[in-house]
């Protein structure tokens, strides 16, 4: 996609945020706005298809949609054509995965919108449930369950409420206007404003969003060959999931990485809590054109293990992924039940402790990861060395051979906390006997709310790039990444803070006697002839004279 587009309608769109966030609550503002981009973007790919799929029978002529009343050429093909909707609508089902009657169109909601009909806000609310319920093959209840068209915060009376909704809806629709309504750009300006009312919602955007270029180091390194990485990455990935998708911009991540290099994901797999960040998930998805069969978001507790598909209890039968990405609420406290410790999860490692639940976390993905693939997850610094419940279960890792890579992160680069963090990058079976330690925490930019890891881009250092190479051949640098054996990781009690095995401190620069000797002899000399010259002037004076002159 072009990036200069894609800045040109995030900006457009988040100026329109800007301009109206006043009319609401800003989080039940982001939900609209998000909720309202994404049925335009269902509605330009489905028109699009209809055109494909019926050529010239479907006529884009002013003076046919007005003799019909028609707002779209859809609306007027299916009054002039009512024998032939069902099958249309069958091979729409097959070719596209999913079906938008005319009346819920975007076009037709915007033109309801500028006309200021009364009938908007009936009309926006059966399409709504017509999306969630009947659209999709898959069915995707609750997908709106967050709009609250009906709510007294947008007004007192129905009218109110709908001259509300016209008005919030007639200036998205002419900001959108002027842009293509290809689905990259669509996708992307979706994804700019999850990243921009992130921002505007500091510790509460950690419920959400992975900053980007966390994503892209993450999904970098699960898109690498598992045993091999310096051969580069896998050309398919059967499967890949996030325990903590948030919004799902991290599983994209992966998806667009794969897809950039010639690859492909069989399926992708997310798991949520937060019910608000579990549609915007399964909106992200659909929105970037993954299909409803391509994809599966639960809405759930993870660490209670609540989805079914991944409470088999046999083994053989057991559900694992080729690809683990997390970025999981930092130190949660949680509250497990004495049976969690049998859990199958846990029980060969030990139960996190109740104050920090990072380990539980790591524990659950872990369990579900391919013996020949690759987990990446965020972590607090702290789980690198705290004692007690969390260093038993870090010593069995390391033992097993599980931990394959330690990356330190700089501080302030989340907005869901300020500070440092790192990764870790564990494995089943893995090659390399010894553990990669890489310590970025000192390589990034500083901007005004949150620190950056330079991209290249812009004159910035790379940053990304660097962590990427390093682990990809685990090359080895002074004061920046080193190999570091078992031996020497058990010498320290199997404690993993990067500062035991890397040293950031810069050496004295070495002193070469002679030269020192010579330039202290120069000074000397300065010295001598200045005092002199200074001595001249004081004898003319009559004042006493300064020891050390010539």
């Amino acid at each position: 996609m072009n990036d200069q587009i894609q800045k040109q309608l995030g900006k457009t769109l988040w100026n329109i945020a800007d301009t109206l966030r006043g009319a609401m609550n800003p989080d039940d503002f982001r939900d609209y706005m998000l909720s309202f981009l994404f049925l335009r973007y269902l509605s330009d790919n489905y028109e699009a298809a209809a055109k494909r799929e019926l050529g010239p029978d479907l006529l884009d002529l002013p003076d046919v949609l007005e003799s019909t009343g028609a707002s779209t050429p859809l609306q007027a093909w299916y009054e002039d054509n009512p024998g032939d909707v069902v099958e249309f609508e069958k091979q729409m089902r097959r070719k596209v995965h999913y079906v938008i009657q005319p009346p819920y169109l975007w076009n037709n909601i915007a033109d309801l919108a500028r006309k200021q009909s009364d009938e908007l806000l009936l009309t926006l609310y059966e399409g709504f449930k017509y999306i969630e319920n009947e659209s999709f093959q898959s069915t995707f209840g609750g997908l709106f369950s967050e709009i609250n068209l009906y709510s007294e915060k947008l007004g007192k009376t129905q009218a109110e409420k709908n001259k509300k909704l016209c008005s919030i809806i007639a200036e998205i629709a002419g900001g959108l206007a002027e842009f293509s309504s290809e689905a990259d750009h669509l996708g992307d300006a979706y994804e700019y404003l999850i990243g921009q009312f992130a921002a505007g919602s500091g510790k509460k955007a950690g419920e959400f969003y992975t900053p980007q270029q966390a994503s892209d180091i993450l999904s970098a390194i699960v898109t690498l060959d598992s045993q091999e990485p310096a051969t580069g990455q896998k050309n398919r990935l059967a499967s890949v999931l996030d325990f903590a998708c948030g919004s799902g911009s991290l599983l994209l991540n992966v998806r667009k990485r794969m897809s950039q290099s010639g690859g492909s994901i069989g399926r992708i797999f997310g798991q949520e809590s937060n019910i608000t960040t579990y549609n915007l998930a399964r909106m992200n998805m659909l929105l970037h054109g993954v299909k409803d069969t391509e994809f599966e978001i639960f809405h759930g507790d993870t660490l209670a293990n609540d989805w079914d598909i991944l409470r088999e209890l046999n083994p053989a039968k057991k559900p694992a992924f080729d690809a683990v990405v997390a970025n999981p609420p930092f130190s949660l406290r949680w509250d497990p039940t004495e049976a969690m410790g049998d859990d199958v999860r846990f029980k060969n490692y030990g139960l996190a402790p109740k104050s920090a639940a990072d380990f539980a976390f790591l524990l659950h993905g872990f369990h579900y990861l391919k013996d020949e693939g690759v987990m990446a997850i965020i972590l607090p610094h702290g789980v690198l060395f705290r004692g007690g419940a969390e260093e038993r279960i870090r010593t069995k890792l390391l033992k097993d051979g599980n931990i394959d890579t330690v990356i330190g992160l700089p501080a302030n680069l989340f907005y869901s906390t300020g500070i440092p963090v790192c990764i870790l990058v564990l494995k089943k079976c893995k090659k390399p006997d010894d553990v990669l330690f890489i310590n970025a925490a000192d390589h990034f930019v500083k901007e005004k709310r949150q620190n950056q890891l330079g991209d290249g881009r812009n004159g910035t250092p790379d940053h990304i790039g660097k962590i990427i190479s390093t682990y990809q051949f685990r090359t080895e640098e002074d004061r920046y990444s080193k190999r570091v054996s078992m031996e020497r990781i058990a010498d320290e009690g199997y404690n993993l803070n990067i500062s035991r095995y890397i040293s950031t401190a810069v050496p004295e620069e070495e002193i070469k006697l002679a030269d020192a000797q010579k330039q202290l002899v120069e000074i000397e000399k300065q010295v001598r002839k200045e005092t002199s010259r200074h001595n001249s002037f004081l004898k003319e004076l009559g004042l006493s004279v300064l020891p050390g002159g010539d």
